[in-house]
């Protein structure tokens, strides 16, 4: 699985938009679409900022470890 398709995954899971994620992170939208639509990767930063918003392993997010 792509980080873009887990990413879709937990955003259904949350029930959020793209828009309410920038806001509750303060990830930039642009950021965000990137990711999903244009196969970029998350620097540590927001490995970091995402993990502790979906309280998951950075392990669970990179899929180095299935949920």
């Amino acid at each position: 699985m792509k980080f873009s398709d887990l990413l879709k995954d937990l955003l259904s899971e949350y029930k959020l938009t793209q828009a309410q994620l920038s806001r509750e992170t303060g990830i930039p939208k642009t950021t965000i679409s990137g990711w999903l639509n244009a196969g970029r990767l998350p620097d540590y930063h927001a490995i970091r900022t995402l993990c502790m918003f979906f309280e998951i392993s950075a392990d669970e997010l990179l899929q180095l470890k299935q949920k």
